[in-house]
């Protein structure tokens, strides 16, 4: 999809459409009431006011108010994009290290956001997309693993749609997030919500499901639902390569990584390295810590 835009979303909503338009690569715009902050060189401050804020994905950030041409706080291409939900507000912050700036704007309230493939002026060799990835798991979901197999695809969640959903050869459930090139935390935080959704549907269907759930007698017997069967709930990020941060937080949370590219399209033999922008190591993961709701 070129274009998605989003019109008052939750600060929730407007956290999963950047992260999103992040691992796509996309021009991001975000309009709202919002105050900015930028350290560095210097400091400087704007107190609460409408702004719009441009994230490009060769790491621009722009803040331009209703006035002149230029903008009123900027990071230069180079820069890292990162969200979060703190203290009630979306937080997105624009980050450089040589020299060491940081540019962060804060939304009390999102009026709309859009995200935009856009890639006049880029000089990119495409490598195939995740719908390729998707058919090419599909075609033979042993490239997963040996047993796995896919039972649904955009399967709808409380975290929103999951690119594959199924089972492996134990019958446990799996959620494959799949990314058609190098990724880092965002893209683990994504799999985590899609992940505890699963855990929390089937934690809740059990009990619906089990009249003696509630029976302490029942528990100690032996009857009731094993909530850890129950809740088990496998992760699978597929993506070519990862990030260490994220390979970290993979294992943190026991999901795994299966190195998968895209099917390459015809008569490309360039070998161009596609990469995310979140591709450089960093500790800062503020949106994987943001809870899921």
């Amino acid at each position: 999809m070129p274009v998605t835009t989003r019109h008052d979303p939750s600060h929730r909503e407007a956290l999963w459409e950047l992260e999103s338009a992040f691992d796509r690569g996309a021009l991001i715009t975000v309009f709202g009431a919002c105050s900015v902050e930028y350290r560095g060189r210097a400091a400087s401050s704007l107190g609460p006011g409408d702004r719009l804020l441009i994230l490009k994905p060769d790491g621009a950030a722009l803040v331009h108010t209703d006035e002149q041409r230029t903008p009123v706080n900027w990071q230069p291409p180079g820069s890292t994009h990162h969200a979060a939900v703190r203290d009630g507000r979306l937080r997105v912050r624009s980050e450089r290290s040589s020299p060491d700036e940081t540019l962060i704007v804060r939304f009390s309230t999102v009026h709309q956001l859009s995200a935009m493939a856009v890639t006049g002026g880029r000089d990119l060799a495409v490598t195939g997309s995740e719908a390729d990835l998707r058919r090419r798991i599909l075609a033979d979901p042993a490239l997963i693993e040996p047993g796995f197999e896919p039972t649904a695809i955009e399967r709808d969640s409380a975290a929103g749609p999951m690119d594959v959903f199924g089972v492996d050869a134990a019958g446990t459930p799996v959620v494959l997030e799949l990314k058609r090139r190098r990724v880092g935390p965002s893209a683990v935080s994504q799999l985590g919500r899609y992940v505890d959704a699963v855990a929390e549907e089937r934690s809740a269907a059990a009990t619906a499901d089990d009249p003696d759930s509630d029976d302490p007698d029942a528990a100690d017997s032996g009857t009731a639902a094993d909530a850890s069967d129950t809740d088990r709930v496998r992760g699978i990020l597929v993506a070519p390569s990862i990030t260490d941060r994220a390979a970290e937080l993979l294992a943190d949370r026991g999901f795994e990584h299966v190195a998968l590219d895209p099917p390459a399209p015809a008569g490309d033999d360039t070998g161009a390295d596609d990469t995310d922008a979140d591709d450089a190591d960093t500790d800062d993961v503020d949106a994987d810590d943001a809870p899921s709701s």
